[in-house]
């Protein structure tokens, strides 16, 4: 690259990242076939509109190329296209949400959504998002004692705010989400039900979980985290709604589509489809539960108990140490996580009580159950001992390095 700045910073960062240990669970590598599709001439292309229905000529490939994207997006999660509509050309997460309730949902009605505090987004209807500017959130969360969903709670919610949509799927929730009853909820007041599976949606494909197809209307999810595609993102829904989702992505909230991410989202979806990512996609719950029970042995308090996804939320504060020091602390060791509010958490949201941890990214480093005891050591010594152990950390790394 002749630009020496911007090319010896990619080089760092390229260091940084194999000499760190990645646990922020919406983070992942993506192999060097989605990097070539990434990086491709598909961003010389402006292609507003969709395939067969554009605005501009020279789009005979780019058309080819959105449609394979969209048939290998059904195939991956098993759907018939007689049944299921999928729009591939949200930006990201966000726009992708925004889409949904902007098709679906009048504005100024209600939309039920998990709290931010709690392990919800921000865009399902936090007040300063957009999204709870435009439409009211009806907030929900987990039971004080348990920390898990009560779905009764859930029901009698619902049928006393009568939302028109509900939300289920969520940024640092770690247990397992009953479809089902969330259906029936929906059902009994007649609203919408989406699941956002940005953050398990690699899980869902690879069959480590059970898929939200078969009770949802709508489902969003990002391409990279667990699915280990580029940054974007897409919207399955039943195909009677594919008329009012896809005017809302354009020309309602977007201009053209990012060409080039969706070739590569194409890329991530086919080896989503291969036996390898089943493997994957197993694994990296099997290292969550690992690495949880490995910190609890330890003496940490673990949110809810446990996990039965790709991530866990772990209460540092109990033994003294809020979630911003315990951040700082293990970043300057070479361990990268997130501080994150825990349940009821009394602390503010930029020094809370807890770290948010995830197993997506050091499971594609070919990392397994061993490896997950070694760093559950290495966060306690840091965290308990204040030792520096930035080499022991580079150590491992350097065994498993990031192949791209």
């Amino acid at each position: 690259m002749k630009d020496i700045q911007i090319d010896k910073l990619i080089k760092r960062e390229a260091q940084r990242q194999n000499e760190t240990l990645d646990l922020i669970p919406s983070e992942n590598f993506v192999s060097a076939e989605v990097l070539k599709a990434l990086g491709s001439v598909l961003t010389n292309k402006y292609a507003e509109g969709y395939p067969g229905k554009r605005y501009y000529g020279g789009n005979e490939y780019v058309d080819q190329i959105e449609d394979l994207c969209k048939e290998r997006a059904l195939k991956a999660f098993k759907l018939s296209p007689k049944k299921w509509h999928v729009n591939v050309q949200p930006y990201s997460g966000s726009p992708a949400n925004l889409a949904v309730y902007a098709g679906l949902v009048p504005l100024g009605e209600k939309i039920m959504g998990m709290q931010l505090d709690m392990g919800g987004h921000l865009t399902h209807g936090h007040k300063v998002s957009f999204t709870g500017s435009a439409w009211k959130q009806v907030p929900y969360g987990v039971d004080q004692k348990t920390e898990v969903l009560n779905y009764e709670a859930l029901m009698a919610l619902a049928e006393s705010e009568k939302p028109k949509l509900i939300v289920v799927g969520y940024t640092a929730y770690p247990r397992k989400i009953d479809f089902a009853k969330f259906r029936v909820i929906a059902d009994k007041i007649g609203a919408y039900l989406m699941v956002d599976m940005s953050h398990f949606s690699g899980l869902v494909a690879g069959g480590a979980l059970s898929s939200p197809f078969k009770y949802a209307d709508v489902v969003t999810t990002t391409t990279h985290k667990t699915l280990r595609g580029p940054r974007g993102a897409m919207i399955f829904c039943k195909v009677d709604l594919a008329k009012s989702i896809d005017r809302a992505v354009f020309p309602g909230l977007q201009g053209g589509p990012h060409v080039n991410q969706i070739a590569a989202t194409a890329v991530a979806l086919l080896e989503a489809s291969q036996p390898a990512f089943k493997s994957y996609a197993k694994q990296v719950i099997l290292n969550a539960k690992a690495l949880a029970n490995e910190l609890k042995r330890l003496g940490w308090r673990i949110v809810s108990g446990g996990t039965d996804t790709h991530l866990l939320l772990v209460d540092t504060f109990a033994r003294g140490i809020s979630g911003k020091e315990a951040n700082d602390l293990l970043q300057e060791n070479g361990i990268i996580v997130n501080k994150n509010t825990i349940p009821f958490d009394a602390r503010p949201p930029m020094d809370p009580s807890g770290i948010r941890l995830g197993t997506p990214a050091l499971t594609t480093r070919g990392m397994k159950e061993k490896e997950m005891a070694v760093v559950a050591a290495f966060i306690h010594r840091i965290l308990m001992e204040k030792v520096n152990i930035k080499g022991e950390v580079q150590k491992l790394c350097k065994k498993f390095p990031i192949r791209a």
